[in-house]
C-alpha cells in the first residue's frame, strides 16, 4: 500500500525528493540475453550479497523527466540520447548494454503506467525517471558480473536547487569527482560517491554546492556537483569545458545548439581556466536535475568572482532557461527529434 496518493500531493511545494509510485520496471539479464521487461509493483530488490554491484562498483544509471504540457499530454526530452549514454556507460564497466530501442520502449511504458503521478502543467513540477543497471550474482573475485538488471523507477520532483530560478554561490572543492582516464565521462555510481564530501563540505559553509577543477592539473573547471558548468564571456560567447574526465550532459548538448541556432551565439566547448573567470558576465550549472542554476559567485580560495549578480539572473542565462523549459513542456517549438509523446 502506498504511503502518499498522488490526489494528496501538494505539486507547487514538491523538493527534489523519492516517493514511491508503486510501479517499476524491471528486465533481467542471464545467460547472454535480456529479459522481455515488465512492470512490477515492488520498490524492493532481491539481490545476491555477492553481487558485483556492492564490492566492485558495477553499476550505471541515467537521468531524465517526463513532462505535463499545458494540453495536459505528456512528453519526454531526448530519450535516446539517455539510451545512448547508459549503452556508453555500461560499456565502460564491461557490463551489459540494454539496447536503445528498448531502453525508449522502457521508459514510455514506465511512465504510461504511472500517468497519475506526472505533475500538473501549472505546478512546473516533473516526473523524474530514473533507469539504473546493476551488476548481480554471486561473484568474488575481480570480475564482471555475468548477470544484470536494468530497471527504472519513477517519482514526481521539484527543483533540485531550492527557490526556483535564481542565483546561488559555489565553492571550489580541492577534491577531484574522477581520475584522468577514469570514469569522469560515464554516468557511474563511483564518480558521486567520490564527490560527496567535497559537496557536503560545500553545503555545510553556506554554498549551494562544489565546483570540481581538472584532475590532471588543477587548472580548469570541469563539473558543477552533479551538473555541468557554463558561462557567458562579455562578448556574449557561451563557453562550456571539454574534457575526458567529465560526464557528457545531455542539457549542456541542447543548451549548445540552442544557444547557436536561436539566440545566434557563438557557443562552444573548450578549456575553461580558474584564471578567465573575471571574464565572464554570467555563469550556470546545466543538467537534468538542475535545469539550469543560475550562479551568482564562486569562491576560490579568497577569491570571489561575481557573475551579472549574486542575486539577479542575468539576461542570456534567462533565455536559455526559457527556450529550454519552453520546449521541454510544449510551450516552445521543439527541433526535430527532441520530443517524445507518451501515448496514454
Amino acid at each position: 500500500m502506498l504511503e502518499i496518493a498522488p490526489e494528496t500531493i501538494q505539486w507547487e511545494t514538491l523538493d527534489f525528493g523519492y516517493i514511491d509510485t508503486g510501479k517499476s520496471f524491471r528486465a533481467y539479464y542471464k545467460d547472454g540475453q535480456w529479459s522481455e521487461g515488465e512492470i512490477e509493483a515492488s520498490k524492493h530488490i532481491s539481490i545476491s550479497e555477492a553481487s558485483p554491484v556492492f564490492h566492485y562498483g558495477q553499476a550505471c544509471f541515467e537521468g531524465l523527466k517526463a513532462y505535463r504540457t499545458k494540453k495536459g499530454e505528456i512528453q519526454l526530452f531526448r530519450p535516446d540520447q539517455n539510451a545512448d549514454r547508459m549503452i556508453a556507460s555500461a560499456e565502460r564497466l564491461l557490463m551489459a548494454p540494454y539496447p536503445k530501442e528498448a531502453f525508449i520502449k522502457a521508459v514510455h511504458e514506465i511512465v504510461k503506467a504511472n500517468a497519475e503521478w506526472v505533475p500538473p502543467y501549472e505546478s512546473g513540477a516533473t516526473l523524474y525517471i530514473r533507469p539504473f543497471l546493476i551488476g548481480v550474482g554471486d561473484v568474488v573475485g575481480v570480475k564482471p558480473a555475468e548477470e544484470y538488471i536494468f530497471a527504472i523507477f519513477v517519482t514526481p520532483v521539484g527543483p533540485y536547487f531550492k527557490g526556483g530560478l535564481q542565483p546561488f554561490k559555489f565553492l571550489i572543492s580541492d577534491f577531484d569527482r574522477a581520475a584522468p582516464n577514469g570514469t569522469g565521462a560515464a554516468k557511474v555510481g563511483g564518480n558521486y560517491a567520490a564527490g560527496n564530501i567535497a559537496s557536503k563540505i560545500a553545503k555545510d559553509n553556506g554554498y549551494a554546492d562544489a565546483i570540481f577543477l581538472d584532475p590532471a592539473t588543477k587548472t580548469k573547471i570541469e563539473e558543477v556537483g552533479a551538473a555541468n558548468f557554463f558561462a557567458i564571456t562579455k562578448d556574449k560567447q557561451l563557453v562550456t569545458p571539454k574534457s575526458p574526465s567529465i560526464l557528457p550532459s545531455i542539457t549542456k548538448y541542447s543548451l549548445l545548439e540552442i544557444a547557436r541556432e536561436r539566440l545566434g551565439m557563438e557557443a562552444i566547448e573548450t578549456d575553461v581556466y580558474v584564471t578567465d573567470l573575471a571574464e565572464f558576465s554570467e555563469a550556470g550549472a546545466m543538467g537534468t536535475a538542475a535545469v539550469i542554476s543560475p550562479i551568482g559567485s564562486i569562491t576560490y580560495g579568497e577569491e570571489i568572482y561575481v557573475f551579472h549578480s549574486e542575486t539577479e539572473v542575468g539576461p542570456i542565462t534567462r533565455r536559455l532557461y526559457d527556450e529550454l523549459v519552453g520546449i521541454q513542456f510544449g510551450d516552445v517549438e521543439a527541433p526535430e527529434g527532441w520530443v517524445q509523446k507518451v501515448e496514454c
